[in-house]
């Protein structure tokens, strides 16, 4: 019997945001297409109660809620578009996000992802940062 791989990319998302989970759902059936037995993606509900930074790299709640992380197989951090190319690429769509990879592109792609990641809790009526994670008991970790 063979041991499936593990995931080459883990997906940290907000389980309580409707655009996120839209996204996800996409990601995760053409995943399950492409790569019955041994899935190239995993994902991590950063919304829900049982998340613990410490199995995640040591990523915070707040930091995950602030902007879209993965975590490669060998524990690479990726963040902001850099997330949507790998994720893409794992699931044979990489070109969709290969132009934003371009040095001119990068940047704009960059910029309105972060419009996206400051304005995705109002947008989608869901209470700010600091009032969720008010809501959460963990102690905030440091980042060098």
């Amino acid at each position: 019997m063979n041991n499936p791989q593990p995931p080459a990319l883990t997906l940290l998302y907000d389980g309580g945001c409707p655009l996120c989970v839209r996204e996800v759902t996409f990601l995760r059936q053409r995943d399950q297409r492409l790569h019955p037995n041994s899935p190239a993606l995993a994902f991590v509900d950063i919304d829900a109660e049982s998340y613990d930074p410490r199995c995640h790299g040591d990523i915070s709640y707040r930091e995950a809620m602030g902007r879209i992380h993965a975590i490669q197989a060998d524990g690479n951090v990726l963040r902001d578009v850099e997330v949507f190319r790998a994720a893409y690429t794992l699931i044979g769509l990489g070109w969709l996000y290969a132009p934003s990879g371009w040095p001119v592109l990068r940047q704009v792609a960059d910029l309105l992802y972060g419009l996206w990641a400051r304005w995705r809790l109002p947008l989608t009526r869901r209470p700010n940062l600091d009032q969720l994670c008010s809501c959460r008991s963990e102690q905030p970790t440091q980042h060098l």
